[in-house]
This record gives C-alpha cells, sequence and structure tokens, in this order.
C-alpha cells in the first residue's frame, strides 16, 4: 500500500510544473557589501514605516549585533522594538510569542535579523499578524491570504537563503516534525548582504550554512523543473562556495570570501524557491525535527550520500557533470559519469576540508523505518527528483549515516 501511495504521488505531482510557472514570485531589493545593513535601515525609514519590530535570538543580542541596527532605525525617527525570543527551527508556541510582541507593539514593518531560523519566524509572524492564523492553519501552500505586513532581512549567516525564497520551515513540538509554509507573499521586501555582520560566525556554522546553500543549487540544478535562469543562479552558486567556503571557515575576517558566501546563498535560494530541492532536505527535515540536528548540518552530511545514489540518473549525471566543469574538476571533453562521480567525491573533499563530519551522531538505528517514510513522502510528493527512490533503497542510505557501533 506505501508503494500505491507514493505511486500516487508521483502521478499528481506533474500536474505542480505548470503552476509552479505560472505563480509570480517577487525578488527582493538586494543591498550588498560592508555596511549595507546600515543602508537597509535608510531605506526603511525612506519607505516611510515608523513602527518596526525587530525579530531576532538572543544570541545576537547579546553579541551586541543587533544594538546598532536598532540605532540605524532610530536615526530615521522610527520606534524600534526588539523581540528576541527566536530559537533554532522555530516551534508553534516561540511564533505565537513572536506574534504577540508584534500586535502589542503594534509594528507597521517587521526586520528580521539572524539566520534562517529567525527570517523562517518572522515570515510567520508577519503572515500571522495579518491573517489571525495560527501556525498551523499556515502550513501549507498559498494559505497567506492578506498582503503581508512588510519585511525586510539582515541575514547573519550564508545558507539558508531565506532572505529570497518563498517559504518558512516551522516545527510542530509534538509531533516533532517540521513543516512549511509556502507563498510568494512571504518573500522580504529588502534584505542586505553585509559581510561585515557575518565575520563573527564561529566555522562551525560557516561550515554547515555553507554546506546548506550548496545543497540548495545542486538539488535545484538535477531537478526536472529547472526555470530560465536556475542553471546560471545554480552553477554561479556552487562555484563561490568551492571557492570560498574554506577561506571563510578559517579566515573569518576575510569579508570578500564572506560576501561571496553571502552571494552564492542568495542565488542558490533563488534557484531552488523555483526549481524545488531533493531527497537531502526530505531526510534532514525530518532528522532535524526528531533529533534537533540543525539543518544546515544534516543537509551537508546527508548530501554526498544523496549524490552517490542518484549520479547514474542520466538527468542528475548531466548537471553534475556541468558542475565538475563548473568548479575546474574536469572538461566537458571527458565522460558525464567520471565528471558526475568527480564532483561527489568534490563534494566529499569539501566537507571533510570545513570539518563536517560523515556519520549523523544522533541516528538510532531503530528510528530508520519512520524516517525513510516520512522523507519517502515528503520527496515524491513535493520534489522533481530526477530518481525515484524506493523505500528500501531509503532505509539503506540511512543506515549508512549511522554512526560506528
Amino acid at each position: 500500500m506505501f508503494a500505491l501511495r507514493l505511486l500516487a504521488y508521483r502521478l499528481v505531482k506533474p500536474f505542480m510544473w505548470p503552476v509552479s510557472r505560472a505563480v509570480a514570485i517577487p525578488r527582493p531589493t538586494a543591498f550588498v557589501g560592508a555596511g549595507s545593513a546600515g543602508r537597509l535601515c535608510q531605506a526603511i525609514g525612506q519607505f516611510g514605516f515608523r513602527r518596526v519590530m525587530i525579530v531576532t535570538d538572543a544570541v545576537l543580542v547579546k553579541l551586541g549585533l543587533i544594538e546598532p541596527i536598532r540605532r540605524a532605525l532610530a536615526e530615521q525617527g522610527i520606534d524600534v522594538a526588539v523581540h528576541d525570543g527566536i530559537t533554532p527551527d522555530p516551534t508553534y508556541p516561540v511564533l505565537q510569542a513572536g506574534y504577540e510582541a508584534v500586535r502589542a507593539h503594534g509594528s507597521d514593518a517587521i526586520l528580521a535579523v539572524g539566520g534562517g531560523s529567525a527570517i523562517d519566524a518572522a515570515k510567520v509572524i508577519g503572515a500571522m499578524a495579518v491573517t489571525g492564523k495560527s501556525p498551523a492553519q499556515l502550513v501549507g501552500m498559498l494559505k497567506v491570504s492578506k498582503p503581508m505586513l512588510p519585511l525586510f532581512a539582515i541575514p547573519t549567516t550564508a545558507g539558508t537563503g531565506s532572505e529570497v525564497t518563498v517559504a518558512a520551515v516551522v516545527t510542530d513540538p509534538v509531533k516533532h516534525a517540521k513543516a512549511a509554509v509556502i507563498d510568494p507573499k512571504l518573500v522580504p521586501l529588502a534584505t542586505a548582504l553585509d559581510p561585515a555582520i557575518m565575520q563573527g560566525m564561529p566555522p562551525s556554522i560557516t561550515a554547515a550554512t555553507g554546506m546548506d546553500a550548496l545543497t540548495h543549487a545542486v538539488e535545484a540544478h538535477m531537478n526536472r523543473w529547472p526555470h530560465a535562469e536556475t542553471p546560471l543562479h545554480c552553477t554561479s552558486a556552487v562555484r563561490m562556495i568551492f571557492a570560498n567556503l574554506p577561506r571563510a571557515c578559517t579566515e573569518g575576517t576575510d569579508l570578500a570570501a564572506r560576501e561571496a558566501m553571502a552571494l552564492a546563498s542568495f542565488y542558490a535560494g533563488l534557484a531552488f524557491t523555483k526549481a524545488y530541492v531533493g531527497y537531502v532536505h526530505a531526510f534532514s527535515h525530518k532528522l532535524g525535527g526528531m533529533y534537533g540536528v540543525p539543518h544546515g548540518l544534516a543537509n551537508a552530511i546527508v548530501l554526498p550520500y544523496v549524490l552517490d545514489y542518484i549520479q547514474d540518473a542520466p538527468l542528475a549525471q548531466e548537471r553534475l557533470a556541468q558542475l565538475a566543469v563548473a568548479i575546474g574538476a574536469g572538461t566537458a571533453a571527458e565522460s558525464k559519469a567520471a565528471l558526475a562521480a568527480r564532483f561527489v567525491e568534490r563534494v566529499r573533499e569539501l566537507n571533510r576540508a570545513v570539518g563536517i563530519p560523515e556519520k549523523l551522531a544522533a541516528l538510532k538505528a531503530a528510528d530508520v523505518p519512520e524516517i525513510a517514510r516520512a522523507a519517502m513522502i515528503e520527496a515524491h510528493r513535493d520534489y522533481p527528483v530526477p530518481k525515484n527512490m524506493t523505500l528500501a533503497e531509503a532505509e539503506g542510505l540511512l543506515r549508512r549515516l549511522l554512526p560506528a557501533a
């Protein structure tokens, strides 16, 4: 019966393709470079907003990253409030608290400052503010029935691409499962890709978020539903990540490397918000919801294993070969199979270079069947993957991730 369920998802999924092409997806104005966060704050004032809520987390407040932004907004004559209650993988209660803070302040705009969790939380809080819906009611596609509370974003990590995407990932604390709110209205009006703000990001977070961006670009590039700009955005992001991620990890104050990573994350976000993701995300969403593994780290660990499985599919092989040439790992004269295999090995080498573990320490053998089932439902229902994985293959892949006994 489960196999029939997956088959039904695959039969229905092609009808999503014309819908994905027909829905217009806005693109935020991007301020780029050191000091761009300040320029964004000036723009918010020029737009005429007068009561802005900064949505962030307590760590960034403690590190002193929020105060300069708050002052920059205040200098524009804006009444600024700060809500720092966002936690990694925000749950429904966390989102509800943010919504209540926005309502109490009477905010006319939101500025998200932080990683993907903070930006995703701000998206959902803004949607709650205009619709009155709970987070659970917003989960799914096109549930934001009214224009969003104006949203701006300053990412402090280079990985999720949330500053440009139509989605926000939330966590059900009862089911220990992640779900997505998906609507073009969630895209911020403007964003600042400011490498100066990212200088203090620890190497481990730099590595995991950078590999998260790589996963977005690689999965979007391999999928069956590319858009006109998808190849350019994906290959550009992949090239920039391979060239800059190791240096961003070892030389955290290198503004050029930080800016390149921020742009790579932005480009990868543009790509996957139209061309979607794939099996890596299907697995990592469940792993994150069940064990609390950070999303970027889960993606980084799972990515090479999924590429091992998928690289012999003709479409995936062709696209991976293109990426191998893009990063200088071979020439177009070589066989596609050889190039694809070489790209997968380069991904493993990059993981090792930036300190990503090969196994998932939290994974338990007893949980493999449940995780595999959930991942197959998500992938076969939602993603235009280039090759269909069976439940047995999914379980086998997960067992390769188990830590040594």
